[in-house]
């Protein structure tokens, strides 16, 4: 069988080689690249995410990104967010009192974690929801976070005319906030899978499984 072709979209974010070589190890073939067609023509487009929302956005807009997400999407054609990268797919993001437009592909705010301590930084256990195959064999398993906003409130209703996204939550200092969804092509993990050792490295696996 010959092995998928994942695109990391490189618009500046850091710390991208650690997600190449995670994909990689997943079974991937990995390009990291800003370039457009190449993007658009993987099996998989994965979006890093390091540092602040507004920053992220910028880089983004600077290669198209958001239409480039977009049009993937509206092919049905696979995407997965990580951390930032995930919180950038939702509609806003609020920084020190900056509100920053994001991708719009779901509702809801990226906000600070009401916890008594932020970031929110270490290993945590995640809720998965029935039904998912992100997890599949590792549902006990915890993951590497490091952060200090996430979207505390899902907001998306589908009243059963479309399937509804799975969500996956955790919990920090008392607050919950979402770890991951499942939405047909477009997956997102708040948590860091290339730094979450074993089951990070099955999670990734799945993913690239389902390409």
């Amino acid at each position: 069988m010959s092995r998928s072709s994942v695109v990391v979209l490189d618009y500046g974010s850091g710390n991208l080689r650690s997600a190449v070589r995670a994909l990689e190890r997943a079974g991937a073939d990995v390009t990291l690249t800003a370039d457009r067609a190449a993007a658009a023509d993987a099996d998989g487009l994965v979006v890093p995410g390091v540092g602040a929302f507004a920053a992220c956005m910028r880089g983004l807009l600077g290669v198209r990104g958001p239409e480039l997400i977009g049009r993937r999407l509206a092919g049905g054609r696979p995407v997965l967010g990580i951390c930032v990268g995930m919180q950038v797919l939702f509609e806003t993001g609020i920084e020190h009192g900056v509100t920053t437009q994001g991708c719009g592909e779901w509702p809801g705010v990226v906000e600070r974690l009401q916890a008594p301590v932020v970031p929110h930084m270490g290993w945590n256990t995640v809720e998965p929801p029935a039904g998912t195959a992100l997890y599949e064999g590792i549902e006990q398993e915890r993951f590497y976070f490091v952060h200090s906003y996430a979207v505390r409130d899902w907001t998306l209703v589908t009243n059963d005319r479309t399937r509804a996204p799975l969500v996956t939550w955790a919990e920090h200092g008392g607050d919950r906030f979402v770890a991951a969804v499942e939405n047909g092509p477009l997956t997102a993990t708040q948590f860091h899978p290339e730094k979450s050792g074993d089951a990070g490295a099955a999670l990734l696996r799945n993913w690239v499984r389902s390409l």
